[in-house]
């Protein structure tokens, strides 16, 4: 059986994300377990509706290609929506990161 408590995450954004969200620092959301990368995406434009779109592409949901999702030091760009975050992410101890990829150079 799940539980119905909600768990409390945090979510590190790119500045240029946090200003467009007026977060001052990390994003905080409340996820029902289990916590996954699409259910803290969900929780994060539920409680930031300026961001739909901006991390997620509209009608896909799929990751836009300049943002990159890590957890506890491990890529989650390219991981399944429903696949649990890890442990530290789920209890608040750490983070669920989006940075800004950068592209370029010579």
């Amino acid at each position: 059986m799940e539980s119905t408590d909600k768990v409390t995450v945090r979510v590190g954004l790119p500045y240029h994300l946090r200003n467009l969200a007026r977060v001052p620092g990390d994003a905080v959301v409340e996820v029902a377990p289990p916590v996954t990368l699409g259910s803290v995406l969900d929780a994060l434009e539920a409680r930031h509706p300026v961001l739909r779109g901006t991390i997620r592409e509209y009608e896909t949901g799929q990751r836009r290609a300049f943002l990159r999702y890590f957890a506890c030091g491990e890529d989650w760009s390219l991981a399944s929506p429903d696949r649990p975050l890890p442990e530290a992410v789920a209890a608040g101890s750490e983070p669920l990161l989006i940075l800004g990829a950068i592209a370029g150079g010579d």
